[in-house]
């Protein structure tokens, strides 16, 4: 019996001759790797990872493919899930680079995770972007001091954080004696506390109580019985989401009425559904507003929100970004080679993302950027102000 082809199908082959230049000229396809954290304690940080990763790729591959020297090249997501887990993240990340063979790896969030994760990244050769680690150690070779060459991010460090959130609350709402309660396990937690309070203290404040818990504690009792007494203005809470709503909801049935700050990590909206009004007036530093988004943000918000039926977070947006780099170095580099795209995306000098500016200097993963503070109010996260590196 013949085959038989259906008009339909024979115009997708026709098109698929097109799109690999006539079939005598065929490209690989550009492989990049996504870890992230879907089937975690942090399950919504995977999720916005990895609908923004499918995203990037979709529409690259709706135009034609990304357009590099001439040539067009469809892009491939390869996605690894860490459970959550800092060992399965290295497994994924020598999966990603010695299996799948890919270009380069985008994410995953947690610094916790991350860390290991660019270990192997940095052995190999092989450029790793993480959205949303802010750990300054990512980055850097600890061994030697030096920077890492193929570890990047997309967002802010905790350093840069750390100052942001002393300087808001010192000089913007001029209260000058805070309380912290950290995760004390948690690479971004210990670190993003330990910044705050060097930078507030050297800015004239002062820090009353500053409170540690073990990963997974649900109960905060004596941690607050202590912050209570110490009489604090306000509580830094650098912690992640999913945990912030017991500790406010439990700090305030102690009776700790003072106001509650927080950090990047609560800018995902489950904080919203879990939290509900106990975390109105709340404030946090994040990358980008939704209600005031620069004109990169406006395209990506509408298309994101029409794609998912959700409005994208900071890591989704994020994401998103770090994609756009990756592009702009594959355009710079002009060829989908490991090490010329290591060092393309070193030169990037000016990128206009969704989440503001960004640039690179040589040397440095790290990229110079802004933060805003968003407040929540009546439900939503808003913005209230940019702050400039």
């Amino acid at each position: 019996m013949k085959a038989k082809i259906s008009l339909s199908g024979f115009l997708f082959l026709a098109a698929l001759c097109l799109f690999l230049a006539g079939c005598s000229d065929r490209v690989e396809p550009i492989r990049i790797g996504v870890i992230a954290e879907l089937s975690s304690d942090m399950p919504a940080l995977g999720e916005s990872t990895r609908k923004a990763a499918q995203m990037a790729a979709d529409e690259i591959n709706e135009g034609g493919g990304l357009l590099i020297d001439k040539k067009r090249y469809p892009v491939e997501i390869i996605l690894e899930d860490n459970s959550g887990k800092e060992e399965l993240s290295a497994e994924a990340a020598l999966n990603l680079i010695r299996r799948h063979r890919v270009l380069a790896i985008v994410g995953p969030n947690a610094s916790r995770y991350v860390l290991p994760a660019a270990d192997i990244a940095e052995r190999s050769e092989t450029l790793l972007i993480s959205p949303s680690s802010t750990s300054p150690r990512i980055t850097l070779d600890e061994k030697s001091g030096k920077p890492k060459k193929f570890v990047f991010r997309a967002c802010f460090t905790d350093s840069f954080q750390g100052r942001v959130i002393a300087k808001f609350i010192l000089e913007t709402k001029r209260l000058n004696k805070a309380a912290v309660l950290y995760d004390g396990d948690s690479e971004y937690n210990r670190e993003l506390a330990h910044f705050f309070r060097d930078a507030y203290e050297n800015g004239g404040g002062k820090v009353v109580a500053f409170e540690t818990y073990k990963t997974g504690d649900r109960d905060f009792t004596a941690q607050l019985r202590k912050i209570k007494a110490a009489r604090p203005e306000i509580v830094f809470l650098p912690n992640y989401y999913s945990e912030i709503p017991m500790q406010i909801r439990q700090a305030k049935k102690m009776g700790v009425t003072v106001p509650f700050i927080g950090s990047d990590s609560w800018g995902n909206y489950d904080l919203l559904d879990q939290c509900g009004p106990d975390c109105e007036t709340c404030y946090f530093s994040s990358y980008y507003a939704v209600d005031a988004p620069a004109a990169a943000a406006k395209k990506f918000i509408n298309n994101y929100q029409s794609r998912y039926n959700r409005i994208p977070d900071g890591v989704a947006a994020l994401t998103y970004d770090a994609f756009g780099l990756l592009w702009q170095g594959l355009r710079i580099a002009g060829t989908p080679d490991r090490k010329k795209l290591r060092n393309a995306m070193a030169k990037i000098k000016k990128y206009e993302g969704v989440t503001g500016t960004l640039q690179f200097r040589e040397g440095s993963g790290d990229p110079i950027r802004s933060a805003v503070i968003l407040q929540i109010k009546d439900g939503q996260f808003v913005w209230f102000m940019n702050v400039n590196p």
